[in-house]
């Protein structure tokens, strides 16, 4: 048992592709990841030539990894022994700079694990995505006004703004804007939900690969959320995609956001399994950075101590009217954030994927 290692991405797709085939939807981002290097080229990512490899046991393939730089390396769900052998790989070789893991729930923590043992490096969450496969699709009834429309090249400027105000938001984006909305147009890959001769709402999907396909940069502009226009494009990229015989549709959200969850539940979208997205830090840097917030915190409440008994005399004369202005404006807060919608929302939570943590 034992890990290949290569730059070639033929060779890879030669050794690793029946692999990644045979279960679609567990392999998606590598599935689309890798459709988008043949489509664009190695310098798709990043200016670093990416790196690949497979997991050989048994006398076949049982696991998969590809790496393209600055994004952290991106695993098919492994066994223990391949994760753990895996880090020591990737450790052993001083070239590549190691700055996470994406991969399924387990398979990440174990990474995470073997990495700190070998390294020192501390883990940490910085995204959970939960992937959704569509079951039967629900469209929101009723529907909002308006109609679906594919996006084109005319559309391009607009998308762009729209990408980079999602990746502000989300933080689920990186990379060229530009370069991603061109990638998507290629294919036929954004469709708009239009109201009166007007983009409100954008859905897009990846290239179909072994017949899965992944919705992704799902994204309504904040004056227009909350009226259901997401929903909807979300609903009509899934549909084209269904009746163009698509057999897998898939989508990953934000595990943290309860909107983007329940809609696309309501879409008719399932649960099939959790993936992180976890970030490597020094030990030094992680413990400086705990001292420094314990020294804030420390100084912060001292300084809160001195000025409250500095200010208690004045603050018994004045209880009651702050106290009852703090409760007026509390009221009126509450209600406001009651009524207003979530910057978070499912209108741009729809990708919090690894294109997760990595575009695709």
């Amino acid at each position: 048992m034992a890990w290949t290692v290569t730059y070639d991405l033929d060779e890879f797709r030669a050794a690793a592709g029946g692999f990644l085939r045979a279960r679609p939807a567990r392999h998606t981002t590598l599935l689309t990841v890798v459709s988008s290097l043949v489509a664009a080229g190695s310098g798709r990512y990043g200016d670093q030539p990416p790196v690949y490899g497979w997991w050989t046991g048994a006398g076949r393939v049982e696991g998969a990894f590809l790496c393209t730089p600055p994004y952290p390396p991106l695993l098919s769900e492994l066994s223990g022994e391949a994760a753990r052998e895996l880090a020591r790989t990737l450790a052993r070789d001083g070239e590549r700079q190691i700055t996470g893991v994406n991969a399924g729930r387990e398979t990440a923590e174990t990474f995470a694990t073997a990495w700190q043992a070998l390294t020192g490096a501390v883990s940490g969450v910085e995204q959970a995505h939960r992937l959704y496969r569509l079951d039967g699709l629900t469209p929101p009834d009723p529907a909002p006004p308006g109609r679906p429309r594919a996006a084109t090249t005319a559309d391009r400027d607009l998308l762009i703004t729209w990408c980079e105000a999602f990746a502000r938001e989300t933080g689920a984006l990186r990379g060229d804007a530009a370069a991603q909305v061109d990638d998507k147009l290629g294919h036929g890959g954004i469709t708009l939900w239009e109201l009166d001769g007007r983009p409100v709402a954008c859905a897009g999907i990846t290239r179909t690969v072994a017949d899965m396909a992944r919705v992704a940069l799902v994204y309504t502009p904040p004056e227009l959320r909350g009226r259901g226009y997401a929903g909807a494009a979300t609903a009509a990229v899934s549909r084209a995609a269904r009746d163009a015989g698509v057999k897998e549709i898939l989508l990953f959200t934000d595990v943290a956001n309860p909107t983007s969850n329940a809609l696309y539940q309501r879409l008719g979208y399932r649960p099939l399994e959790d993936h992180l997205v976890l970030s490597f830090s020094s030990a030094s840097s992680a413990s400086s950075a705990s001292s420094a917030s314990s020294a804030s915190s420390a100084s912060s409440a001292s300084s809160a101590s001195s000025a409250s008994s500095a200010s208690s005399a004045s603050s018994a004369s004045s209880a009651s009217s702050a106290s009852s202005a703090s409760s007026a404006s509390s009221a009126s807060s509450a209600s406001s954030a009651s009524s207003a919608p979530s910057a978070s929302s499912a209108s741009s939570a729809g990708r919090r994927d690894p294109e997760q943590g990595h575009p695709s």
